[in-house]
């Protein structure tokens, strides 16, 4: 037992000392690569890199790509050589999804990092989100971890991107940062007439996409800080009172509560089509209303709209898979 025990300490040793040689090879070479850049040979620069890269992945060093991809995308950002720089964020990615890295929160900042400094406007930008999401969920078929959905959401905030940090935040577990960004959408973009459907619109989503605690979260700290809408419940508008009154009732599950509800309310709910949709899908998740039969959307639009909600994402057999298939649009 004491000669394994010595073997294995030995074994660990060797490791450390050839983890500590490979770090200081990363740093020569990133030390040659950074003198390049900042000559201005930035060509030559990029395709040292990719060898590197290739180089690195063939002998399965996986972490030293990873570290000298990332470290050489952010020099290239900060000299604003983007087509360098998002290539290089491409490969970070590839690493992630041949090495099978486990998603871990140092990641997920790292490639939200990488999305802050690319050009808002570029077709990479849209390229790298899509396959960082996929990689995040193991490449299911499911919409993206919901903490990489949180951090861009915030960058697309900074950048004053409202509807796209709109659609981030709810896939995320973040209610309170989103209604903190809708109060701040609303009094920069929406009329004051329409403060009341940031919220209830935000709310109706999350119920939809099964995340009854954001949809709360979202409303209390919406209602509490935005300078227009005065202390409830109850509320001077109709509409935040049925919301309220919405949260209850999803919580008590009682069907006859949930219909006279949106009875009375019809009124208000006329004031965007959508909203009769999304409390269709909300009876269905919530109250047991059965699927109607034919979805109002066909085609097209009704493909869209259910690859935005990543239908049949469960794992609660066919008939749950049935009823995800209901479209809701989540623009």
């Amino acid at each position: 037992r004491q000669a394994l025990g010595s073997h294995a300490a030995m074994t660990q040793e060797s490791l450390r000392c050839s983890s500590a040689r490979n770090r200081g090879g990363v740093q020569r070479v990133e030390g040659k690569l950074r003198a390049s850049v900042e000559k201005g040979d930035y060509y030559e620069a990029h395709q040292m890199y990719r060898t590197l890269f290739f180089r690195y992945m063939s002998q399965a060093k996986h972490a030293e790509a990873r570290e000298l991809m990332y470290n050489g995308a952010l020099l290239f950002f900060s000299y604003n050589q983007q087509n360098s720089a998002a290539d290089l964020s491409m490969l970070v990615l590839e690493v992630l999804e041949k090495s099978e890295t486990k998603v871990e929160d140092d990641i997920l900042e790292s490639l939200a990092k990488l999305f802050g400094q690319m050009d808002q406007n570029s077709p990479e930008r849209v390229a790298f989100v899509s396959r960082a999401l996929k990689w995040s969920t193991g490449g299911s078929g499911k919409l993206g971890h919901p903490k990489l959905h949180q951090l861009l959401a915030v960058t697309l905030w900074k950048e004053q991107n409202y509807s796209e940090s709109r659609y981030h935040f709810l896939h995320s577990s973040d209610g309170e940062g989103c209604a903190q960004m809708l109060v701040e959408y609303s009094a920069s973009r929406g009329f004051r007439s329409e403060v009341d459907m940031f919220v209830a619109q935000a709310v109706l989503q999350f119920l939809c996409l099964k995340n009854k605690n954001s949809a709360s979260v979202v409303f209390s700290t919406y209602t509490e800080k935005h300078p227009s809408i005065e202390k409830g419940p109850p509320f001077v508008q109709p509409l935040l009172n049925f919301i309220w009154f919405l949260l209850l009732a999803v919580d008590g599950g009682k069907l006859t509560v949930f219909t006279v509800l949106c009875e009375q309310y019809q009124p208000s709910l006329k004031r965007d089509p959508m909203y009769n949709e999304y409390l269709d899908r909300i009876g269905q998740l919530f109250f047991g209303v059965p699927p109607k039969q034919s979805p109002s959307y066909g085609g097209l639009l009704g493909n869209l709209l259910n690859s935005l909600m990543g239908s049949g994402e469960d794992d609660d057999g066919a008939e749950e898979a049935q009823e995800d298939s209901s479209p809701i649009e989540l623009d």
